[in-house]
């Protein structure tokens, strides 16, 4: 990740993203930006239309957009209500990196992803983004967590982008 910070300490989620737009001019960004709770439908959209402009289309959009929507929703439900989404190209990929300040990931959520039950309160967001984007990795602590999504621009097979 091209933003870390050495020693293990990552800044807080305003102060990475006042870096990076000092260091992101021609590097692939298609997005990058602060977000809170009447921000989520606005970034959806902007995430769509960015992407849909760099060849991502059909139903692996529609999957990174609700991938992406879901773990920008748990920002503002369960890590303080405010994150910050960077939407990147590279490697003939889409990657989208949502981190926040919260207290962590309870472990049982970090575990292998298994279908949530049916009446199980929580769990899904996690989840559906291991099911809809081509790799998922997580970093959490107690000083916040780091969601990054992965999706190839062209599915595995396709010849060219739609």
């Amino acid at each position: 990740m091209e933003d870390t910070v050495k020693q293990g300490v990552r800044p807080a989620p305003a102060a990475e993203a006042a870096s990076a737009e000092s260091s992101s001019r021609g590097s692939g960004r298609l997005l990058d930006r602060r977000f809170g709770r009447d921000d989520i439908t606005l970034v959806r959209h902007e995430a769509s239309a960015r992407l849909r402009e760099a060849g991502l289309g059909g139903d692996r959009l529609h999957g990174f957009i609700l991938a992406l929507n879901e773990v920008v929703t748990n920002v503002v439900l369960h890590a303080g209500g405010n994150g910050r989404l960077l939407l990147r190209l590279a490697d003939d990929s889409a990657w989208c990196t949502v981190t926040d300040s919260g207290p962590g990931i309870p472990a049982r959520y970090l575990a292998s992803p298994e279908v949530p039950e049916a009446f199980e309160v929580g769990g899904r967001g996690i989840w559906l983004a291991y099911q809809l984007c081509d790799e998922v990795t997580v970093a959490t602590g107690p000083i916040g967590t780091t969601i990054g999504l992965r999706i190839l621009l062209a599915a595995p097979g396709e010849t060219g982008r739609k």
